[in-house]
């Protein structure tokens, strides 16, 4: 049995031993090198105090407009909200809900189950459904994008600022505030609201049978480590109830399935105008590629940059290494193996940062609505590069880098997954590093 709590590798199930480490320590497994868990010199009270802190601050981002644009006579104040109401409106409405959905709806379900759960948690009381919310909190997680917005809010207003009076509004500066929060908040996930609630008591820790010829599984919604029965199929979580599976099922034909789809749909969001641009004398279409060059050509070459590595170089660069991750499967040495998994977390780092034209494209039609003078309506390409965006994710998610560790030499395996555990001593103990 495991002398305390223990915690699985996300990235290669070698179990650890989860010790206590100093504020600002990151705990990193032995094996593949990946981030365990961290310890934050913030107690929960701080916790809670930024998260009611970010949804005031979000109420303000959206309440007030984050520019004001003047053409002509006319102005216009240009907000999130009525962005997504404007293209709704023209008929967008796979655009309207994707980008609401990922830009309003997620971040503030995200910011009002983390307030929700860390008061529960500094009560010393959960409620019978935090397992669910806890489960829901897990799959939210990667799909909120204001640092992704808060990008598409700036490139959109440079690129109508030589085109008419521009003011910033309260709403960009409340956005700023609200990036720089939600990307501090990120790191309280869901696995680690349980290990705060492990710590007080609330919940059961992890002990598992560890030793040799014993198969344990982690829970990938709540992180719970627990004992299974060889050729037992899924069954549920000891904690959270939620399905474990020892690897992902059909791992390898989702993948293939999504990157195929990913793939295919890349051609119309490049092909297809991802809006068009209206004035008395002209209708010009714009598509991503297209938008770069009149960036270069307005002299903001770094913005120019942004777009193209953004729209261009990420999805085709999560498309490429997901396929080498999934050809390249022959066991290689634990460097290789080492370099695959860091491929795997970069894939997963860059996935959302794809969506920054099509929340530019939202944005662009708030700020250039002068009916008579000038329009900009999104184009069928920028609903095609959001399901490219969600595809190439999903991808992502489904692939399991654990199944590349598994292929190492059973001895081999057997050391780096038991070296503790042989012994009687328990799980690995993990590799500590200062933030």
């Amino acid at each position: 049995m495991a002398a305390g709590p223990v915690v699985a590798c996300e990235n290669c199930a070698t179990v650890h031993e989860r010790m206590p480490i100093e504020p600002g320590a990151i705990a990193t497994c032995t094996r593949c090198g990946s981030e365990l868990y961290r310890q934050s010199s913030i107690p929960l009270r701080g916790w809670i105090a930024l998260v009611v802190g970010a949804l005031v601050v979000f109420a303000i981002a959206n309440y007030f407009p984050v520019a004001t644009l003047t053409m002509q006579g006319m102005s216009v104040q240009a907000s999130l909200p009525g962005a997504l109401w404007l293209t709704w409106t023209q008929g967008h409405l796979v655009l309207a809900v994707m980008t609401g959905m990922f830009g309003f709806w997620l971040p503030l379900t995200q910011l009002l189950f983390l307030l929700w759960a860390l008061m529960a948690i500094q009560s010393r009381r959960l409620p019978p459904d935090f397992r669910h919310g806890m489960r829901f909190l897990h799959l939210m997680e990667p799909w909120s994008m204001v640092p992704v917005l808060m990008l598409g809010m700036l490139v959109a207003m440079v690129k109508f600022s030589s085109l008419a009076s521009l003011s910033v509004g309260p709403g960009l500066a409340a956005y700023a505030i609200l990036t720089f929060l939600l990307t501090a908040l990120s790191r309280v996930t869901a696995h680690r609201l349980w290990r705060y609630a492990e710590d007080a008591g609330l919940a059961p820790a992890p002990a598992p049978d560890v030793s040799a010829g014993k198969l344990v599984a982690a829970c990938s919604a709540c992180g719970y480590v627990q004992n299974i029965e060889p050729g037992s199929g899924p069954c549920a979580c000891a904690r959270c109830r939620a399905r474990i599976h020892l690897r992902k099922p059909k791992s390898a034909a989702r993948v293939w399935a999504l990157i195929i789809a990913a793939s295919i749909t890349y051609i119309p969001a490049n092909v297809l105008p991802v809006m068009h641009l209206r004035t008395p004398t002209d209708d010009s279409a714009h598509t991503i590629l297209g938008g770069v060059i009149e960036f270069w050509r307005m002299g903001s070459w770094d913005l120019a940059l942004i777009v193209f590595v953004a729209s261009v170089v990420v999805p085709m660069t999560k498309i490429l290494a997901l396929m080498m991750l999934m050809l390249n499967r022959r066991w290689g040495g634990r460097t290789v193996q080492r370099q695959r998994t860091r491929m795997y977390e970069f894939v997963e780092f860059i996935g959302q940062w794809s969506m920054l034209d099509v929340f530019v494209v939202i944005l662009m039609t708030a700020m250039a609505d002068f009916p008579g003078i000038s329009q900009v309506i999104a184009g069928p390409g920028a609903a095609s590069f959001g399901m490219v965006v969600i595809l190439t994710m999903l991808a992502a998610a489904s692939y399991d880098p654990r199944r590349g560790w598994d292929r190492q030499p059973a001895a081999q395996q057997a050391r780096a997954i038991q070296s503790h555990a042989s012994s009687g001593s328990g799980p690995a103990a993990p590799e500590t590093t200062q933030s």
